[in-house]
């Protein structure tokens, strides 16, 4: 058997099927396979540092008990971004969401079929899920509810819920699942040992703090040494900043948005970074319904126009997806005034009758019946974000100002930050 072979051969790390684990991953892999056939408990926690090789760890031992990813095996992530990151490892995955719920709008309609009352989205549990899948594997479970994670466990599959323990906790509410792992990958995999970001990540998780200087792709600078010229360079050489505060996020992309030549022009233009700052389950992304527009959604904008009444319409394109939602109507304060305009909720107009009329100089839309209506979105540029929207996501390139000392949780603050970047970082102190 799997579990055999594994606690005789794994634990000293060596090599089946062409495959290497380390001594804490062959452990894994076993009390998985264990827990898959032989336990009656549901969930089974699985904790990893970065560079231990979780996501590997999981899909390898997944195909090993002959379950199919996608199929048999469902890997879902709380947020589009993070189910993304799977996505581009190779994993087929989806939002919890999109698994567990539908959707549904209530309308009341009068008897010539004209809408006469507000509609309401909400999420409706669905009655079951496709009876092939046995395993759901969930990732980034912190940033999961406890709500939604009762529904989840509700349909009596097995959960695999795996996250990294020395990540920030949820913004709101708790969520104490990786307080209590059955097993926790420590040591770092063999392909990410001479990585000096995982090596950075490893001495700030146990509580050291980054020393100046440079280590291939990785450069520790201080402010001082952050001079504008410098600022210059890496802040365009950078795929995301990553910020404490909403004062410095404001005050960077600014600054990053001069860089570009966009001075005098508050609304966003094309082909500007934004990320989206209100959930809209509403708002579908791409054709299957996976991924929704919701809180910490990056992407790009183009067709931006203004319009009436402190909206705009725009084209959004996420960065993880390669079409564009059209028309989509957001907020224009937050650009103009530095504020929102329009309150949570509140609805755009997308008239279908109406006719303009002059009253002296002014042309003025004298509406008639409202057809239909859309939720405001909100927007903000994104060129940096504060490190609890990043969490979840990873690029290329990062540039960190290290604002861990404004938060309670300062090491698990400047470990996520770190954590986002792959292949190269600035951290600014």
């Amino acid at each position: 058997m799997f579990a055999f072979q594994a606690a005789l051969c794994y634990t000293h790390g060596m090599e089946i099927s062409g495959v290497s684990l380390t001594a804490d991953q062959a452990e894994a892999a076993a009390l998985i396979e264990e827990w898959f056939l032989h336990w009656n408990t549901q969930i089974f926690v699985l904790c990893g540092y970065a560079g231990t090789g979780k996501t590997f760890l999981v899909d390898y031992v997944v195909r090993a008990l002959g379950l199919i990813p996608g199929k048999s095996a469902m890997f879902v992530a709380p947020t589009g971004k993070a189910a993304s990151v799977l996505i581009r490892a190779g994993v087929p995955a989806s939002t919890v969401h999109s698994l567990i719920y539908t959707r549904e709008e209530d309308i009341e309609v009068d008897e010539n079929g004209e809408v006469i009352s507000e509609r309401f989205l909400r999420f409706v549990k669905k009655e079951k899920i496709d009876s092939d899948i046995r395993l759901i594997v969930l990732d980034e479970t912190s940033m999961v509810s406890d709500d939604t994670l009762r529904d989840l466990l509700s349909y009596g599959v097995k959960c695999l819920c795996c996250g990294d323990p020395a990540q920030l906790p949820p913004v709101r509410g708790s969520n104490s699942l990786l307080t209590m792992p059955v097993v926790t990958l420590r040591e770092i995999v063999r392909q990410e040992r001479d990585n000096p970001i995982v090596r950075l990540a490893e001495k700030v998780r146990c509580g050291g703090l980054p020393r100046f200087g440079k280590e291939g792709d990785v450069a520790v600078i201080s402010r001082r040494e952050f001079t504008q010229e410098v600022r210059e360079r890496v802040f365009e050489q950078a795929d995301q900043i990553i910020v404490g505060t909403n004062k410095t996020r404001a005050a960077v992309n600014r600054e990053v948005r001069a860089l570009h030549g966009i001075v005098d022009c508050p609304l966003p233009c094309e082909g500007e970074k934004l990320v989206c700052t209100l959930n809209d389950w509403s708002k579908t992304l791409d054709e299957r319904g996976d991924f929704h527009l919701v809180n910490g959604i990056i992407g790009t904008c183009s067709n931006v126009r203004e319009q009436l009444d402190g909206l705009g319409l725009l084209d959004f394109t996420p960065d993880f997806l390669p079409d564009a939602v059209e028309g989509l109507p957001f907020d224009t304060g937050i650009f103009t005034r530095g504020q929102y305009f329009h309150g949570y909720g509140d609805k755009a107009c997308l008239l279908t009758n109406g006719i303009l009329v002059h009253e002296g100089n002014l042309a003025m839309l004298r509406r008639f019946k409202v057809r239909r209506e859309d939720a405001v979105c909100r927007f903000e540029f994104a060129y940096a974000v504060t490190c609890h929207k990043a969490q979840g996501s990873e690029y290329d390139s990062v540039v960190v100002l290290d604002e861990s000392g404004c938060f309670e949780n300062a090491r698990e603050w400047l470990y996520t930050a770190v954590t986002r970047a792959k292949k190269k970082l600035v951290l600014v102190r």
